[in-house]
C-alpha cells in the first residue's frame, strides 16, 4: 500500500456515540471520543463545544501517529491533529452515512468516499459527523473512528482497516485529477466502487476462488461504463482502480455479507442522491428554455 506525507499540520479528535456495541459498557456510557495528540487543551473544549458534550459525558481517549500507521498504515506522520469525528451506533439495516460539517475546511474527501471505505474496514449502521477545526484534505479522519471502536469493545482487522485507506486515497486521486472536468461526478465514481467491490464479492462465492488479474480488469471497466467514466478517466486512473480492486478481493472485507448488506444500503442512498441531482439538472435546462424562448419574443 503506498505511503502518503498528509497534512503535516493536522490532527485527529473523534468521538462516537455507541448505542449498543457493548451492552455493559453502555448501560453506563455510550459516548466515545478519540482526541488527536496535537490537540491543546482550549481546542479539545472547542471541539466538545462543536458536538454539544462536557467532559463527564464520554469516554475519552487520544489518538497519536501510532494509531494512524496501525489503522492507515502511514508511517510518516504528524501527532498535530484536528479532525474530529461524532458517530452514532444505529440499528440493523441503517446502513453506514456520513455527515460533513464543516465542508469549507475537509477540502477533498467526502461523505459518501468516507461511508464507502468506512464499510470496507468492517463499519457498519451507524452515522458519523466529520468535522474539522482547521482545513485538511481529511484523508486520515477513519482512524479516531476506528480506535473508538475498538475502545467500545469491537476487534477490527488491520489489514481491511488499511485497504480501506487505499480505496479513500484512491478515489481521492482520481477525484482530484478530474475535478476540472464538468462532465465528471464523483458520486457516480463511488457507485462503480461499490459495483466492484459486489461483483468481486460474488465471484469469489460461484467460483470458490478469488477472481483473476483478467476478471478483476473486466469487472473494473464494466463498472466504469456502466457509469459513464470509461471515456472520462484517464488508463493510470483506471489502473488504480485494479490495483486497489486486487487488493481488496485479498482482503475479509470480500467475504462479509455484512459488507454487501451495507453497501446495497449505501448504493440506495447513492442512487437517491443522483435521480435528485438529474431532476434538478433537468429543471435548470427547463429554466433556460423558457428563459431564451421568452428572450427570443422580447428582442
Amino acid at each position: 500500500m503506498k505511503k502518503r506525507n498528509l497534512f503535516a499540520s493536522l490532527a485527529i479528535s473523534s468521538m462516537l456515540t455507541l448505542s449498543s456495541i457493548v451492552p455493559t459498557l453502555a448501560a453506563e456510557q455510550s459516548t466515545y471520543v478519540a482526541f488527536g495528540g496535537g490537540l491543546n487543551q482550549s481546542q479539545i473544549e472547542q471541539v466538545r463545544d462543536e458536538f454539544g458534550i462536557s467532559a463527564n459525558d464520554a469516554y475519552e481517549t487520544t489518538v497519536t501517529g501510532d494509531d494512524v500507521a496501525r489503522y492507515l498504515g502511514i508511517n510518516s506522520y504528524s501527532t498535530s491533529i484536528l479532525i474530529s469525528n461524532v458517530m452514532v451506533k444505529k440499528d440493523t439495516g441503517n446502513g453506514v452515512k456520513v455527515n460533513i460539517l464543516t465542508p469549507n475546511n475537509i477540502t477533498q474527501i467526502t461523505s459518501n468516499q468516507y461511508a464507502n471505505a468506512a464499510i470496507t474496514a468492517g463499519v457498519s449502521n451507524c452515522e458519523i459527523d466529520v468535522a474539522s477545526l482547521s482545513q485538511a484534505t481529511g484523508e486520515s479522519a477513519l482512524t479516531g473512528v476506528y480506535k473508538a471502536l475498538e475502545l467500545s469493545g469491537e476487534t477490527l482487522d488491520t489489514q481491511r482497516t488499511q485497504v480501506a485507506q487505499e480505496e479513500l486515497e484512491t478515489t481521492n486521486e482520481i477525484a482530484q485529477n478530474n475535478a476540472s472536468n464538468s462532465d465528471f461526478n464523483s458520486s457516480k465514481l463511488d457507485q462503480a466502487i461499490i459495483d466492484i467491490k459486489q461483483q468481486l464479492a460474488e465471484i469469489k462465492q460461484n467460483q470458490g476462488n478469488a477472481a483473476t488479474a483478467e476478471q478483476v480488469e473486466q469487472i473494473v471497466n464494466d463498472a466504469l461504463k456502466k457509469y459513464n467514466l470509461s471515456d472520462l478517466i484517464s488508463q493510470d486512473d483506471i489502473n488504480k482502480l485494479i490495483d486497489f480492486a486486487s487488493r481488496y478481493q485479498n482482503s475479509g472485507a470480500v467475504d462479509s455479507q455484512e459488507v454487501l448488506n451495507q453497501l446495497n444500503k449505501l448504493k440506495g442512498q447513492l442512487g437517491g442522491l443522483v435521480d435528485k441531482a438529474k431532476a434538478n439538472g433537468w429543471f435548470d435546462q427547463l429554466k433556460s428554455f423558457v428563459s431564451q424562448l421568452i428572450n427570443s419574443f422580447t428582442n
